[in-house]
């Protein structure tokens, strides 16, 4: 279904209009299966349809955060005027947890509508929504006003959830499900005494670049976790420092491909110390 929705995402983008789209990612390519799968980054953070433009895509990795960071997406959707996906797997998508439905409070800085279509009673302004721009120009400065907008939002509205990232030699990320397990990982590598850090993008759009940069100012190995065979890590070794090396581990969906904290452990022990 997301996949033959790119074009009018696509169009989304082009016209400026908010909006969000939930990918609970499944195995694939092709038919696939219900397994969990994280391979559908590439689509949601590179974008999947023609022209170059970006989305917010937030990465949950429980039922407390599928609530919270669809609220988070909505508010950024709103605020920079532009699609945003909340990326899923499938086993967080199928998950039972207890949840604080706490109440909304629409922000009161959110910027006012003045695009939308809404009638012309009371009002004398044109408004039309469109990605369709002819006159000569045009279409390059809607390019460059769009891409304004997606660097103001990497400014702004980065974020990520670290820990033990102080003395860490070994730092071990991921999104989502995967975080999750590798967060259980590290837990263990710290009780056998491994100065271990843990760091987890929960906005892969924008990336949180400015925390991994500044987590691999000291610590200069990095180990990358992912339920694919690889996307998130290339945007890890663009974000840390020059002289840090990244590892990756990765489990492709499969019946019994989900990795446990005990395989990420011997990850990590496998990796600890190497960049020392």
């Amino acid at each position: 279904g997301i996949s033959l929705k790119q074009e009018g995402i696509s169009y989304m983008a082009g016209s400026e209009l908010p909006g969000l789209i939930v990918n609970i990612c499944r195995s694939g390519p092709g038919l696939g299966g219900i397994d969990a799968s994280q391979a559908d980054y590439f689509q949601a953070v590179k974008t999947g349809g023609h022209g170059g433009y970006r989305t917010v895509v937030v990465a949950p990795a429980s039922v407390q955060e599928m609530y919270d960071l669809t609220i988070l997406a909505f508010d950024l959707s709103d605020r920079y005027r532009m699609p945003a996906v909340l990326l899923a797997d499938s086993l967080v998508g199928q998950m039972k947890e207890a949840l604080d439905a706490w109440t909304y409070v629409v922000p009161s800085d959110l910027p006012a509508k003045e695009w939308a279509v809404t009638g012309k009673q009371g009002r004398q302004d044109q408004r039309i929504v469109k990605s369709l721009y002819l006159g000569e120009g045009e279409l390059e400065r809607h390019n460059w006003k769009l891409w304004g907008r997606a660097e103001e939002l990497k400014k702004n509205e980065q974020r990520s959830e670290g820990k033990y990232l102080e003395d860490a030699q070994l730092l071990v990320t991921g999104f989502g499900s995967a975080a999750r397990i590798a967060k259980r990982a590290v837990e263990m590598a710290r009780a056998g005494g491994l100065t271990v850090g843990f760091l987890r993008p929960i906005t892969l759009f924008p990336f949180p670049e400015a925390a991994f940069a500044a987590a691999t100012a000291t610590c200069k190995q990095v180990l990358c976790v992912e339920l694919s065979t690889g996307q998130m890590v290339e945007d890890v070794r663009l974000s840390v420092a020059r002289d840090a090396e990244v590892a990756f581990y990765g489990r492709p969906p499969g019946t019994g491909s989900l990795p446990t904290p005990e395989e990420l452990f011997d990850q990590i022990q496998k990796h600890y110390g190497k960049g020392a």
